[in-house]
């Protein structure tokens, strides 16, 4: 089993948990039908980075 040798001071603790809080996740914007989409996916409708790469076809 696992003994620490001596105490970890608070400060110590936080140095080392300081890097473990979530960020909120990066959105961008298409520039050619402006729908917000995660960076470095293709849009519900099918377009990146301006270009449509994926054809959708729409039931009406």
């Amino acid at each position: 089993m696992a003994v620490q040798k001596s105490k970890v001071s608070r400060s110590r603790r936080g140095q080392r948990r300081s890097h473990d809080s979530l960020t909120a996740r990066t959105l961008a914007q298409d520039p050619l039908t402006g729908e917000t989409h995660l960076r470095h996916h293709v849009t519900p409708d099918g377009f990146f980075k301006g270009r449509q790469i994926v054809t959708t076809d729409v039931e009406d």
